[in-house]
């Protein structure tokens, strides 16, 4: 199997299967000497992980970290880090009948197209599982950006049709992360705003009692990054962000800024006007860009969106077939989680971790003075 990979120059790569003995993850191109421990790591695992309420999968997972290679006497090496998340509740048994029929929303069908074989046990690999490795990562990926000042944060910005505040408004522009952090972690939906955490819990409450399961937004900040992370054409900062975002399962759509609605907006409406600050820099005073122009950031809050589907594992009856291509009507059991926006907010928070440190990494050779900095400082 391809494509277990992500980054160029700070690089992951995933292993592991939702039934499996365990998930990892190896992560090449870290720097040596950033401060790195299991506790660290293990708060944002401990934010994606099953059983914390009724609105996610009883599946009970600890989902402990242990540190395998990479890490010495509390700070990177230089070296590969290799990190490790041991399954401790298989329960293969709930997944036995789905071998035969192939589940509407999932990859059973394309599996089969593909390999002539899949994993039933939760979908495998395409489980939803996988991304505790790329969580384990992504707080590797923070860990670097924490010692450069810049922050990260993501939040659900709707449930199905509640949204935060006002629609017409980006949170990230009239608060500050700290704020945000600080409003999300009170919401067991990780809803920044009391008022549509509630209303989304009361409605959430009405679809676990139809069996069924809802959707929902992301919003994502990454504050603190210099201009000119990216390249002008085929490795944008935008383009690597929608690739990572779109490489999550549940995610189905992806927008910067503006995003879709710039398709509203006349010219004048969409650009962002400069100006220079008392400092001399050079800044925007709106930000539809979403903090990326050409491809490469700009110096403000890159800002961005992603569309997430209602879990496709419903108890409720669902037209389907059968490996042999008999008709069948399917009622999914097991445990699930009846909405997957609200663990799925620190999965994309770590993606765009990722990206960024990435990014950074990449930056690096762009310029003489860079280099000149690093191999003559003398100079």
């Amino acid at each position: 199997m391809n494509g277990s990979s992500f980054g160029n120059y700070f690089k992951i790569t995933t292993f592991g299967e939702s039934h499996g003995a365990a998930l990892g993850v190896i992560a090449d191109g870290v720097p040596a000497g950033i401060p790195l421990s299991t506790e660290y790591i293990q708060t944002f695992l401990d934010r994606r992980k099953p059983g914390q309420n009724i609105y996610s999968t009883p599946r009970k997972e600890s989902d402990l970290v242990e540190i395998l290679s990479g890490v010495f006497e509390g700070k990177t090496t230089g070296t590969s880090v290799a990190l490790l998340i041991r399954n401790e509740s298989q329960r293969s048994a709930d997944y036995s009948e789905i071998a035969s029929y192939y589940r509407p929303g999932h990859a059973d069908f394309t599996f089969d197209a593909k390999y002539g074989f899949r994993d039933y046990r939760g979908g495998g690999r395409s489980s939803g599982r996988e991304t505790a490795a790329r969580v384990a990562a992504g707080a590797v990926a923070c860990a670097l950006l924490d010692e450069l000042g810049i922050k990260v944060c993501a939040y659900a910005k709707s449930i199905h049709n509640h949204i935060c505040f006002d629609t017409k408004d980006y949170l990230a522009e009239h608060y500050s992360i700290e704020e945000l952090v600080s409003m999300r972690d009170k919401s067991p939906l990780n809803m920044p705003d009391a008022e549509a955490s509630a209303r989304s819990e009361e409605f959430l409450n009405r679809m676990r009692k139809d069996l069924n399961s809802v959707g929902g937004t992301i919003e994502c900040v990454l504050h603190g990054l210099p201009a000119g992370l990216g390249d002008p054409v085929f490795e944008k900062f935008d383009a690597r962000l929608a690739h990572a975002m779109l490489s999550i399962g549940a995610v189905k759509g992806f927008e910067i800024g503006s995003g879709f609605g710039a398709a509203l907006l006349t010219g004048t409406e969409q650009n962002d006007p400069f100006y220079t600050d008392e400092d001399g820099t050079v800044k925007k005073r709106t930000n539809r860009a979403g903090g990326v122009l050409g491809g490469m950031t700009d110096g403000s809050d890159v800002l961005f969106r992603v569309a997430v589907k209602p879990t496709p594992s419903v108890n409720a009856p669902q037209e389907t077939v059968k490996k042999d291509g008999s008709s069948y009507t399917a009622r999914v059991t097991g445990r699930h989680d009846p909405i997957i926006v609200s663990r799925a907010v620190v999965v994309v928070e770590c993606m765009a971790a990722l990206t960024a440190a990435d990014a950074l990494l990449g930056n690096l050779g762009s310029k003489l003075d860079h280099l000149k900095k690093i191999y003559t400082p003398e100079l």
